[in-house]
């Protein structure tokens, strides 16, 4: 059974774990100082999906207000279940959870960008069952 709860600062080095296996490698203390900043701030929720008593996977909201909408929006801006788990329904739940989250908090949509590499097409696949659609591409610029 797989259970989705809010990340506890006992799931550290579980969280840092997926977000390396995500791409974005990061010591303890890095997640440590990012999961403090996040936790404090209620526009944030990190949730994490347990299976088989293991974290498996984790997803990273934020609620932001934007130009385009009268309502906020919600972002999925981490999303990763570890490769031991992919296929049996961990991202689904932690879908579903977020886009709850989001629902709760008044949402008018659910966003989340994910980069144009071939690795990621079993993602992109994912997203679109998930009912997301491909709106436009994401930009970036390192300062």
């Amino acid at each position: 059974m797989i259970v989705v709860r809010a990340f506890s600062f006992d799931d550290l080095d579980a969280v840092a774990e997926l977000m390396a296996e995500l791409g974005y490698p990061a010591t303890r203390a890095q997640m440590r100082k990012r999961m403090e900043a996040m936790s404090s701030d209620p526009m944030y929720a990190t949730l994490v999906a347990e299976l088989d008593g293991e974290v498996a996977g984790m997803a990273g909201l934020r609620l932001l207000c934007g130009y385009e909408y009268d309502h906020p929006v919600a972002q999925i801006s981490a999303l990763v279940t570890k490769a031991a788990y992919r296929g049996r329904g961990v991202g689904k739940e932690l879908i579903r959870h977020a886009e709850k989250w989001a629902k709760e908090r008044g949402a008018a949509a659910i966003v989340l960008t994910s980069g144009n590499r071939p690795e990621r097409e079993a993602a992109h696949r994912f997203y679109r069952h998930m009912g997301f659609s491909v709106t436009g591409q994401r930009f970036s610029k390192k300062l």
